[in-house]
């Protein structure tokens, strides 16, 4: 066919699941690409620790098969602020900046993750303008959101990630 190059290229399985995550849903197949070769992949087993409460943040988490709970001490007890399915992304205010985690992250079954480390999303914003601000973005709706939502309960703030 004559008109191929004007076909958007198919997407891998993959590149299929990350665009399912709102973090990535507004990019375009070349630009999920272009994030896909910056993520590192990370396998965790039932019950394993991603990362604890207290420790640096250095890196955002998207599971791409699993599921993971998100839990936080409050008051001395032990606190499940999320449980999270496939395409959802965890460990987001790392990418902003270094901060202590405010929560305890934890496999409740094999899971595969895609891990976005902020000095790869730092570089990213100094080299793709555009795609860094997508993604900036789409991050400030997701704490906004969360934020709108706490505001909504009158619960004191589980925030987790």
């Amino acid at each position: 066919m004559i008109f191929r190059f004007l076909k958007p290229p198919r997407m891998s399985p993959r590149l299929h699941r990350l665009k399912s995550s709102s973090l990535f849903s507004a990019l375009t197949p070349l630009e999920l690409k272009i994030v896909d070769g910056l993520l590192h992949e990370r396998r965790y087993l039932k019950d394993e620790i991603v990362f604890d409460e207290g420790e640096e943040g250095q890196a955002l988490y998207l599971l791409m098969s699993g599921r993971m709970r998100i839990s936080r001490l409050h008051e001395g007890m032990t606190q499940v602020v999320a449980e999270l399915e496939p395409g959802g992304f965890f460990g987001d205010l790392a990418l902003l900046d270094n901060s202590p985690r405010n929560a305890q992250a934890r496999a409740l079954e094999p899971c595969e993750v895609a891990v976005f480390f902020r000095a790869d999303f730092l570089g990213l914003m100094e080299t793709d303008a555009v795609l860094g601000y997508k993604i900036s973005l789409a991050l400030a709706r997701h704490i906004g959101l969360r934020l709108r939502e706490w505001m909504g309960t009158g619960r004191p703030q589980l925030e987790a990630l």
